[in-house]
């Protein structure tokens, strides 16, 4: 805060107070005109295109009061990171008034996410005698639609795709009444003037509208039929869950054979019929946020195996719209909630595109005419070590706001990070914050590539920024990397680990020297090769080498037969660690699964790859190790999204604990680098399986072996804190046995909670590689 001037005229005095942070959409103007009446002061109160801006005169007393209640009082969502204040000649005010916003200057305000419906809109819409009574697009200044309505700054009802809807007299009574909850509400809305419903068919004709069609859906539901229904950031495609068939035919049409599907349950109560919930969990299902939270499922749960096959985990979520409650209430049962695209495809956001894209998978459409103004899918919670993990930032979290250190705190450098090609996120620093998107998804198709394009200009236009740097991946043919070369900045390739590293210090606001273990599935390597199993040496700016890191280790490499197949191929990466560890000899080995996933002349062609070393790239990622163990344990062979072969190896571990772990060896190689040599390893999970073994035994041993062997190398590189990051980290198991052994072993660690540890924070590692490298 400034310093205090105070100057005294008749007894009063003026105060001039400027607020940044999460201001707007949030009821902080209702909030500031009912505490200054409240203390019998004058004056205003506006938006601006920084925060707001509040000008109160009356006695001292009240107003040093005011000062602290500005803080101690303000609305729960609201975050006020900067507050300027002035004391000034008192100007005779007569009365206290919210003033138009002002749209001039910096537009530094922050954006609140989309919040899930409040009790007080819940308890309207259920009372019959309420005006909102079964109004599906209730709302208040508590919650309802922000990121996903927003046009441009300030957050007005005009910048607003609530712009079109002419508020009636009822509800203007309310926007403009400073004792009412609805006072500057942007997107207030009731039956008489608000969005509608309406039910459609495949060829877009009208089935039904207003509450008969949200009626019309359920029974659909019922039916077994596929819906796709337009929410608050995209449409869901629905059905009933308990329906074996409804979901088997829901997964043929989206060509979705195996990856979990998310539920929405009507209650926590309903969750706890069939999952697990410890009281965190719930408090994560029933925040404003509303994430899907990854739950154990309890044996015997009424719901079919195609829900999620051979997991035992559930993504889960609850109604956080009035729509959804609205529809769940009817239903009495959860349903499957997944995002409403092809598989690969970004999530429809607008009902004629539905009609389109959706036409082949979905029987009927519940629709409405309010307008999104971008994708915002859900997001996922995992809990883990006893805290939160978001696994995809999306609604209820996007954007995220970081305020930079003081190292990174360039107050005129304006950054622009443009993600990876998989979980892309984009990122922007300027006026010393950096905003992190919503989760766009994998950049494989021209639909999200142009959403992609999309996001960095709504980024960029909302805050009228233009970047002078761009932080992108070093592999030079991810399209990201290709755009960011066309938008006239200079450009600056980041490592891929190095940015995961760079990100999980930022978000924990820890400054260098650290050791980042980056673990993953691939990242482009310096060396040509394929990364992903990394310890890098972080050092602070001024001692860091010419790439910002040292590579002081890696998982020791093998080659991998067809390359970038292996990835959706554990049974490739289980062949080249085979013929890795035990040469020639492998292929004799035809009682493993890996070489009985192949036929004979498949496996001669494979065998010619890795002699000759002919599109057999080395690769010391993590994630290939996974996939290989995965494949020997015959869990995986060929995966049908990323990750599966992993998410496999984990889940067979459910409900085993033991200590023991495999051999594995410490070795340097030529240029000094240190290598975590698992072969050993792999010689005793063979000799295990020989034995009969159980898999969940021999899954866990190799976990720990990682372990054990992440605690060894860190003490060679002799540096006091550890940073855990990368997609492998996704793993709880994982993860909390690589807390417990390093903070054992008396090292600090840091791990991901809001920034995903995944490739949708590579965004911000690079812009804080870009602010790290010398302007």
């Amino acid at each position: 805060m400034a310093s205090l001037r105070l100057t005294c005229v008749s007894g009063l005095h003026r105060l001039a107070v400027h607020g940044e942070g999460v201001v707007q959409g949030v009821g902080f103007r209702p909030f500031v005109y009912a505490l200054a009446t409240e203390l019998g002061l004058t004056g205003w109160v506006k938006n601006s295109a920084a925060g707001v801006s509040v000008e109160v005169e009356g006695d001292r007393a009240a107003l040093e009061q005011f000062i602290a209640r500005l803080q101690t009082d303000k609305p729960d969502h609201s975050c006020l990171t900067k507050v300027e204040i002035d004391w000034l000649s008192a100007c005779g005010y007569s009365h206290f008034e919210i003033r138009d916003s002002q749209n001039q200057g910096s537009k530094t305000a922050l954006i609140l996410p989309d919040l899930a419906t409040c009790p007080d809109c819940l308890r309207e819409m259920r009372d019959p005698r309420d005006r909102r009574y079964r109004y599906p697009f209730t709302n208040c200044t508590h919650c309802g639609p922000r990121f996903s309505i927003l046009r441009s700054l300030p957050y007005d009802r005009p910048n607003t795709t609530m712009a079109g809807f002419r508020l009636c007299r009822a509800c203007q009574a309310e926007y403009h009444n400073p004792r009412d909850r609805r006072f500057h509400a942007q997107p207030t809305a009731c039956p008489a003037c608000g969005p509608q419903l309406a039910l459609w068919d495949r060829a877009g004709n009208t089935l039904a509208t207003g509450d008969d069609a949200l009626l019309a859906a359920a029974d659909a539901l019922c039916r077994g039929d596929i819906l796709a229904l337009k929410g608050l950031g995209g449409f869901h495609l629905m059905v009933d869950a308990r329906n074996g068939g409804a979901v088997h035919r829901l997964r043929r049409r989206k060509h979705r054979p195996d990856k979990p599907l998310a539920l929405m349950y009507p209650s926590s109560m309903a969750v706890q019929q069939d999952c697990w919930v410890s009281e965190l969990e719930t408090s994560l299902l029933t925040s404003p946020a509303a994430p899907i939270v990854l739950l154990e499922r309890r044996l015997g749960a009424d719901l079919p195996e195609e829900i999620a096959p051979g997991n035992p985990n559930l993504g889960v979520m609850l109604p956080y719209t009035p729509l959804h409650h609205l529809l769940l209430e009817e239903l009495e049962c959860p349903v499957v909630a997944t995002s409403g695209n092809q598989s690969s495809e970004p999530i429809c956001i607008d009902e004629t595109d539905a009609l389109s894209r959706l036409g082949a998978i979905a029987d009927v459409f519940l629709v409405h005419d309010r307008p999104i103004a971008r994708p915002v899918d859900d997001s996922i919670v995992r809990v883990m070590a006893g805290e939160p993990v978001v696994l995809r930032r999306a609604r209820g979290y996007a954007p995220l706001s970081l305020t930079l250190p003081p190292t990174l705190a360039a107050e005129d450098a304006v950054v622009l990070g443009v993600g990876g090609h998989l979980k892309n996120t984009v990122a922007v620093a300027h006026h010393r914050t950096l905003i992190l998107s919503q989760h766009l998804g994998d950049l494989e198709n021209l639909p999200t590539v142009a959403r992609f394009r999309e996001a960095i200009a709504q980024l960029t236009g909302l805050y009228e920024v233009q970047p002078q740097a761009i932080g992108c991946d070093a592999h030079p043919d991810y399209h990201a990397t290709q755009f960011a070369h066309t938008l006239g900045a200079a450009v600056i390739p980041v490592q891929h680990h190095y940015a995961h590293v760079l990100a999980c210090l930022l978000e924990n606001q820890v400054e260098s020297p650290v050791l980042g273990i980056a673990w993953d599935g691939t990242g482009y390597g310096l060396d040509g090769t394929l990364w992903g199993g990394e310890f890098l040496q972080v050092l602070p700016p001024a001692a860091a080498p010419d790439p910002g890191f040292v590579r002081f280790g890696s998982l020791v490499p093998f080659r991998l037969p067809g390359g970038e197949l292996a990835v959706r191929e554990p049974r490739r990466s289980a062949l080249g660690l085979l013929v890795s560890c035990l040469g020639e000899a492998a292929w004799s080995l035809d009682h493993l699964a890996p070489l009985r996933a192949f036929e004979p002349g498949e496996r001669s062609v494979l065998r010619t790859m890795l002699k000759r070393e002919l599109n057999a790239p080395l690769t010391s990622s993590a994630g290939r190790w996974f996939d290989a163990v995965a494949s020997l344990l015959d869990l995986c062979q060929v995966s049908t999204f990323e990750g599966q072969g992993a998410m496999a190896l984990e889940a067979a571990i459910a409900g085993y604990a033991t200590d023991a772990h495999y051999a594995y060896a410490l070795e340097a190689d030529p240029q000094g680098r240190w290598l975590l040599n698992l072969r050993p390893a792999i010689s005793e999970i063979l000799a295990d399986q020989q034995r009969g073994a159980p898999v969940r035994a021999i899954a866990a041993q190799f976990h720990n072996t990682l372990v054990a062997g992440m605690v060894a190398l860190a003490r060679k590189a002799g540096l006091g804190a550890i940073a855990l990051t990368g997609g492998c980290f996704q793993n709880r198991y994982l993860l909390e046995r690589a807390i417990d052994r390093l903070q054992g072993a008396g090292f600090t660690v840091y791990w991901h909670r809001r920034i995903p540890p995944n490739d949708g924070g590579l965004a911000v590692g690079q812009v804080a590689a870009v602010l790290r490298s010398p302007r």
